[in-house]
């Protein structure tokens, strides 16, 4: 891994200057691709903007596609496009940003695709499939000249943005350890038959860079999370929040060294990924070595640093968050917007704030004046983060410790973790090597 990709320099990210806009009258025409499920958030957040305008929408589900086709069109007055294949929108050039909520497996080629086509992109967490993707995405966006947006929303919240700086700023004084807390009900998925894909569903465009597999509910909506040819399981699904957090608070970026253990617990069902697991991070950045620790659960927990707690009952609500403990006290962030903190031997409250923002609002903002360093979930941060987290399930599935080369981004000694580092893909859907 070239570490280039991954530092950024202030003075680089200032001097991009996007192009022109393709529409007229300063307004942004965004193209949305795979509306299911959290796609629908981003319907419903450039719905909400002034001179944004949803041009087209995409979606290898035609059920699903029409349904939001209508909703648009009910909302907005107008019916967006229609498409199945991403590339026949890519052609549109009238369509100035691609915002993707696809799966997992199809975010990065996705991504290359529609900067190849002259769009900026929005694209959902986690940003890439593996750890080559990781390098690619970011080298695509920096060849084509095009401003990317990670969907890590938690980076345009003022709340969060706020603890940031309290960090920065010594309000626990020296940090020395974060955790990142997914610990989410999630019940068995149990065995689904092979049968054949719905009416209207364009299987083979869904798998994309996957290998072939005969269709089954399990391996599609949703499901797909927990099948390591799509999806990182709840580290890469929920839990990349928590995980960018982190390294965030701590202002890392590679580790030296990474562990991992865990399992899947309880079900005998299709899953393959993990449904419990916790992967530890050693850093030793600036001659400091500090502490990450990642943990997974699935089932009957407790709540951590009262994270969780307001939300629902203790039987069965989620704990989601973090915790950065320091010399002088330690912050609790409660999801995406809220943080307090406790100071002292007396863990007396600190400061503490609880306020949202939009992450597509920053892109949006960003898209119109030109400019990378308005970006506040910038790729290469979002890549940064998809990469700790592929570190993790790699340790998980070897079974043993990785050492990290944090020069060059690759496992000391370890030939088979470093093939890990990406996969074989089905053509014609194959990332291209940009770096």
């Amino acid at each position: 891994m070239e570490r280039r990709y991954f530092l950024l320099s202030t003075a680089a990210a200032g001097a991009l200057k996007a192009s022109r806009l393709a529409s007229p009258n300063d307004t942004i025409r965004v193209g949305i691709v795979g509306v299911r499920g959290q796609g629908g958030a981003h319907i419903r957040a450039y719905s909400a903007m002034k001179n944004v305008e949803i041009a087209a929408i995409c979606d290898i589900d035609e059920s699903v596609l029409d349904k939001r086709i209508q909703e648009v069109a009910g909302s907005k007055g107008k019916a967006p496009a229609r498409y199945i294949d991403i590339r026949k929108m890519l052609e549109d050039k009238s369509i100035d940003c691609v915002s993707i909520a696809t799966p997992n497996h199809s975010h990065t080629l996705q991504t290359i695709w529609s900067l190849q086509a002259g769009k900026h992109v929005y694209v959902e967490k986690p940003c890439s499939h593996n750890i080559f993707e990781s390098r690619q995405i970011v080298a695509a966006a920096r060849k084509y000249n095009k401003l990317v947006q990670h969907g890590t929303n938690s980076r345009s919240t003022e709340g969060l943005r706020e603890a940031m700086q309290k960090l920065r700023e010594g309000v626990i004084g020296d940090v020395y350890m974060a955790r990142g807390l997914c610990f989410k009900w999630r019940d068995t998925i149990g065995r689904a038959p092979v049968e054949e894909p719905p009416k209207g569903v364009h299987y083979d465009l869904w798998l994309g860079p996957a290998p072939k597999h005969p269709f089954t509910k399990n391996r599609f909506h949703y499901n797909w999370h927990w099948f390591w040819d799509y999806g990182n399981g709840d580290f890469g699904n929920q839990g990349i929040h928590e995980l960018d957090i982190c390294r965030w608070g701590l202002g890392v970026k590679l580790p030296v060294k990474v562990s991992a253990m865990g399992g899947h617990f309880m079900f005998d069902d299709d899953q393959e990924t993990p449904n419990t697991m916790v992967v530890t991070y050693e850093f030793q950045e600036g001659g400091k070595k500090q502490l990450m620790v990642f943990e997974v659960r699935h089932w009957i927990t407790n709540h951590e640093a009262g994270i969780g707690e307001e939300k629902g009952s203790r039987k069965n609500s989620n704990t989601v968050g973090n915790i950065f403990y320091g010399s002088k006290g330690y912050m609790a962030i409660d999801g995406y917007t809220k943080y307090y903190t406790f100071l002292g031997r007396d863990q007396q409250p600190g400061p503490a704030k609880q306020a949202g923002g939009s992450n597509w609002q920053n892109f949006i903002d960003a898209v119109r004046a030109g400019k990378r360093d308005m970006l506040n979930a910038e790729i290469e941060e979002g890549a940064a983060s998809c990469t700790l987290m592929h570190l993790g399930n790699i340790a998980y599935r070897l079974g043993r410790t990785l050492y990290i080369d944090p020069a060059t981004g690759m496992v000391k000694n370890d030939p088979e973790a470093n093939k890990m580092f990406t996969r074989d893909y089905r053509a014609p859907f194959v990332v291209p090597k940009i770096a």
